[in-house]
């Protein structure tokens, strides 16, 4: 058994460790190959590519990295062609890997997309080309398959593994002892995201926001978890100008431990928010794009929803406060999140509400995940 996957982030490279090990006790003797990130290679996956050269998000920045992602796409074409794999899972990263997908489905392999495309949210009329490259599409959120089924679409929900892998209950005084934190001080957790254009553009007011609360409630110990030393470099940058007394102290990596010892976190939009959300830590979530791309999204009516952080999507209301483009500055953000510090009795409700949302995500995500794979080879291999 082969098998080729392609993540293109650390949210995906987490997602796609936890499916090579579920995949491999169906078929023990499988190989895995593609382009990997650090947990997919210690869970044996041969990595021909790193996650890191695919990192690029918005609809600006991605054109201006095409030429070097084409090139790339058409190497790991040829690649996964010489290699034959029985399937090619595309895992979250769906632009790129639904354009491959599409490729190697027309040369006969089985092609299955690991995370859905947000085609309820904006471009629905993408789910016809979704349909056109992959034969499976496996969805971390069980409002998804629906929506597909009624385009002819195969889709399961198989619940997402980060809500097997986080207790249900976390224990903060423990990661507080781990990380030599004061069981009694105030925590924030800072995570400015997982990509280099993230973190350049939330940075400076990231920043700003710590120094405004850590001004606000003298004591404040601030942490930030960063996925990569280029990425923490990015952010000590930003907070050496414009957070000198909150002292932000940098961590390696190391984002849920973060999570459990912090009282409230201030995170960029994605799946850490589902992960604080699992942790069930306040939050105050923000997104930026860039100039151009924030523009074609609003001014041409894509965005369908009125949420974009995980748990409002999920719970259809506003549990947490979002803040977006020229609204996601310091002081929108200091204020959110003092008030979580202030306000007990509302970060107790939106931690009942957290709860509802990990339970109903709690359902052996990878395990269903490769469930799924091999009743689509399963079925391929009759077919043939």
């Amino acid at each position: 058994m082969r098998i080729a996957l392609v993540a293109g982030e650390a949210s995906g490279d987490t997602l796609g460790a936890a499916l090579i090990e579920a995949l491999r006790k169906k078929f023990p003797t499988a190989q895995f190959a593609g382009v990997a990130g650090p947990r997919m290679k210690a869970a044996g996956c041969i990595a021909w590519h790193e996650v890191e050269e695919l990192s690029v998000m918005g609809l600006t920045e991605v054109l201006s990295s095409l030429p070097r992602l084409w090139r790339l796409r058409s190497s790991l074409r040829k690649r996964i062609l010489e290699w034959r794999p029985d399937v090619f899972i595309g895992v979250d990263f769906k632009e790129f890997n639904l354009g491959l997908a599409k490729l190697l489905k027309r040369e006969g392999l089985p092609t299955v997309q690991y995370v859905s495309p947000q085609v309820w949210a904006w471009r629905q009329g993408r789910v016809r080309t979704i349909g056109a490259s992959v034969d499976l599409v496996l969805c971390l959120f069980p409002f998804e398959p629906d929506f597909y089924r009624e385009h002819g679409v195969r889709a399961a929900f198989v619940g997402h593994p980060l809500a097997d892998q986080v207790p249900l209950e976390v224990d903060r005084g423990a990661a507080r002892a781990e990380l030599g934190i004061d069981a009694a001080a105030r925590v924030l957790a800072v995570l400015p995201g997982s990509r280099r254009g993230e973190v350049e553009r939330l940075g400076d007011e990231f920043a700003a926001a710590a120094e405004l609360l850590a001004t606000k409630f003298p004591g404040l110990v601030c942490i930030a978890p960063m996925v990569t030393p280029a990425l923490r470099d990015v952010f000590v940058t930003h907070c050496a100008q414009r957070a000198p007394r909150a002292a932000v102290r940098m961590l390696d990596g190391n984002a849920r431990l973060a999570l459990c010892a912090a009282d409230v976190a201030l995170v960029a939009s994605g799946t850490a928010t589902l992960e604080a959300a699992l942790c069930k830590r306040p939050m105050v979530v923000a997104y930026k794009l860039g100039a151009v791309t924030a523009f074609l999204l609003q001014k041409l009516g894509l965005v369908k929803v009125r949420h974009f952080s995980q748990p409002n999507l999920l719970a259809g209301a506003a549990l947490v406060p979002e803040f977006f483009q020229q609204q996601a500055n310091a002081a929108n953000l200091a204020a959110a999140l003092a008030r979580w510090l202030t306000h007990p009795e509302e970060v107790a409700r939106v931690q009942r509400e957290f709860a509802i949302l990990h339970a109903r995500l709690r359902c052996n995500g990878a395990e269903r995940a490769a469930n799924e794979i091999a009743e689509l080879l399963a079925a391929w291999t009759a077919q043939v």
